[in-house]
């Protein structure tokens, strides 16, 4: 970390406001529940469950020890980080087996909505003193047929030089580093941002004590997330990172696919780096 913040990001902290996003995520998306899927999936779960506790006869004192950390999961409020880290890239995997478009990969717990609208050419919001390399990163948003998407849209946001996000990090304006931009009439869109850290998912609380029994890392590599959309595709939810940044390699959410790879270059006479990365979007 290069920065300092006056308060650290905690995981109950985080973890208090990823839930929250979640359950209001819920709520405007509620659906109907098929019973009998419900059942098939639970029962597969619980029957996985039971094998594993017969090949490796597991121990009353191990089955306390998961009981007692299960509820502290809960507590702390770290349910959409155990999640989202190790288990929603084979969910997207599967979610997006049949697209044709560009690639996706996990939303991760900080997606924020309705971040500000800004036109095909903008800034970033962010403070005056941001820290970091600048970073031009353009594009166009196409069909899968070659047609030019006027008006897509292109939701942005990610972790400061020091991995922290905006809303569930303290010290940091409300909307810093995110932002909903609109693409022009053929789709180009050019956002000036700064490049994002590395940076390790938060290891005090519940997941930290996990990765650490397994003796695993806890870092996700340097990366900008994604959402992009246009009237009669379907939206695509992705991450992009950087060419032979850190953990690329060894992502503790296995999020990283080689479409999703970046190569900056410098600027021409300039400050910082620049990258152009189109989007492709199936149809509805």
């Amino acid at each position: 970390m290069t920065g300092i913040i006056t308060e650290q990001a905690t995981a109950a902290a985080s973890g208090a406001a990823a839930t929250e996003q979640f359950r209001s995520k819920q709520r405007a998306e509620a659906a109907d529940v098929d019973t009998k899927r419900v059942d098939n999936l639970v029962t597969e779960l619980l029957t996985a469950a039971h094998d594993i506790i017969r090949r490796h006869k597991l121990t009353y004192a191990e089955y306390d020890a998961l009981k007692a950390w299960l509820i502290q999961v809960g507590e702390d409020g770290e349910w959409p980080l155990f999640l989202d880290v190790w288990l929603e890239h084979v969910v997207e995997e599967v979610a997006n087996e049949n697209r044709q478009g560009s690639k996706g990969t996990i939303e991760g717990p900080y997606y924020v909505p309705d971040s500000p609208r800004l036109p095909s050419e903008a800034t970033l919001p962010m403070q005056e003193s941001e820290a970091g390399t600048p970073l031009l990163f353009q594009g166009q948003v196409r069909s899968v047929d070659g047609t030019p998407l006027s008006g897509a849209k292109v939701e942005l946001w990610h972790a400061d030089n020091d991995g922290y996000y905006s809303q569930f990090a303290p010290d940091l304006p409300e909307w810093n580093l995110r932002g909903t931009i609109i693409a022009d009439d053929q789709g180009n869109f050019r956002i000036h941002t700064i490049e994002p850290a590395p940076y390790q998912i938060p290891t005090d609380g519940s997941c930290g004590k996990l990765i650490a029994a397994a003796g695993w890392h806890a870092w996700r590599p340097a990366h900008l997330h994604l959402k992009v959309s246009a009237p009669g595709h379907q939206l695509i939810t992705t991450q992009l990172y950087f060419k032979g940044g850190e953990h690329v390699t060894d992502d503790i959410a296995s999020a990283v696919k080689p479409e999703l790879i970046l190569d900056p270059t410098p600027v021409a006479g300039g400050n910082g780096r620049e990258v152009t990365y189109d989007f492709v979007l199936d149809r509805a």
